[in-house]
């Protein structure tokens, strides 16, 4: 994010990725598992309602908890995945990208910021990634931008007058700014909570961080990836990071739809 003069929007040219909550596992004293090798609280959990199924809580073929994960996902056996849930936040990622990522219903919640109740005055806005750096479409896209949010400064302005009749201050604003923000583009910056299972992000990731996705939620399922891959690599080792054609990062999933 860039730092600028408060007549000058802040510019975001990366997303931001939070974890905000993780799974806790509580093994239970009467099925305990022979565990083997390190793990994370979540992966722990999946293991232990895999070897549910079967009651093999005394892991007879001696594998790791990463072993284990892995053989789940070559027999797609996807579902012990959905316990475990994890918790984002995306930061300096644009309304453009959100409207392509709340599609993604099964196995996810979100919160998202309210542009009625919040001051959008000085809103930042993301940078599409195919225009920046360069110097000339940069310079057409900002000012098309700080047009809009100077349109939408007046216009709360004017609307406040407007319904000056309406004597709940709150209410007016927000009659005010859910009016005015018509006016803001899709590259307006925001901020959201997405929680959502492995097995629910796995599937998002398959798809948003592949080539064919658009370029600014291809750039946020990196970032998401590299995250949860350091959170708990046994459910996503299987993708890999490569520079594809365009000569952007993409991933490929050895695992397809576990």
């Amino acid at each position: 994010m860039t730092a600028s003069a408060s007549s000058v929007p802040a510019l975001y040219y990366e997303p931001k990725v939070t974890i905000l909550s993780r799974p806790t596992f509580q093994e239970p004293e009467h099925l305990p598992v022979q565990w083997m090798g390190e793990a994370s609280d979540g992966e722990r959990l999946s293991e232990f309602a895999g070897r549910l199924c079967y009651m093999s809580q005394r892991n007879p073929a001696g594998r790791t908890t990463g072993e284990y994960l892995e053989n789940i996902k070559r027999q797609g056996h996807g579902s012990v995945f959905e316990h475990v849930n994890y918790s984002l936040l995306l930061e300096g990622v644009s309304r453009s990208l959100t409207h392509e990522l709340v599609r993604h219903r099964a196995g996810f919640a979100y919160s998202q910021l309210s542009q009625r109740y919040v001051d959008e005055s000085d809103a930042a806005f993301v940078v599409p990634p195919a225009i920046a750096g360069d110097e000339a479409l940069e310079g057409a896209w900002r000012m098309q931008i700080e047009g809009a949010l100077a349109t939408y400064v007046g216009l709360v302005e004017q609307l406040m007058s407007r319904y000056g009749w309406v004597q709940d201050k709150v209410h007016r604003r927000k009659m005010a700014r859910e009016a005015a923000r018509g006016v803001l583009p899709n590259s307006t910056e925001t901020k959201i909570v997405v929680t959502g299972n492995v097995r629910a992000w796995r599937t998002m990731l398959e798809l948003r961080a592949s080539e064919a996705a658009e370029l600014e939620i291809r750039r946020c399922a990196i970032t998401i990836l590299r995250v949860l891959q350091r959170e708990a690599p046994a459910f996503f080792s299987d993708f890999v990071i490569y520079e594809a054609s365009d000569r952007r990062e993409a991933a490929r999933v050895e695992h397809h739809k576990v």
